[in-house]
């Protein structure tokens, strides 16, 4: 069965896009901890992230390089971080959080909560 990630890629289910190119895909989370909270994925289904080939992993880093810029440029923040837990969907996933303190990557805490019309105001602020 398809992961939901996958499902995703396929049109199956919406998604609020980021970026695309034909390998990966870029999206805001829907359960993010900060606003501007994005996961990148490769459009292949892989569960784990260090299972990807060294080629295909490596693409996939610049691709989030390119995704963290676009972030940076659109939401205030110091840095943007990188976490890789991938322990809720079975597809290879980094997310990448704008932050300004340490404790802005904590996974642990509340998610916000965020309507569609927020979604569609950070799309076009992109």
């Amino acid at each position: 069965m398809a992961t939901i990630f996958s499902r995703i890629v396929s049109g199956e289910i919406p998604c609020y896009k980021v970026a695309e190119d034909a390998d990966h895909l870029a999206f805001f989370d829907i359960q993010p901890i900060a606003e501007g909270h994005v996961l990148v994925i490769p459009k292949v289904e892989e569960d784990y992230l260090w299972d990807l080939s060294d080629e295909n992993l490596s693409r996939l880093i610049i691709f989030a390089k390119k995704v963290s810029l676009i972030i940076k440029n659109h939401f205030p923040c110091k840095k943007v971080g990188m976490a890789v837990i991938g322990l809720e969907v079975p597809h290879a996933h980094i997310h990448l959080v704008p932050m300004n303190h340490v404790s802005d990557l904590d996974f642990s805490k509340e998610r916000l909560k965020i309507t569609s019309e927020q979604y569609q105001d950070w799309i076009e602020k992109l």
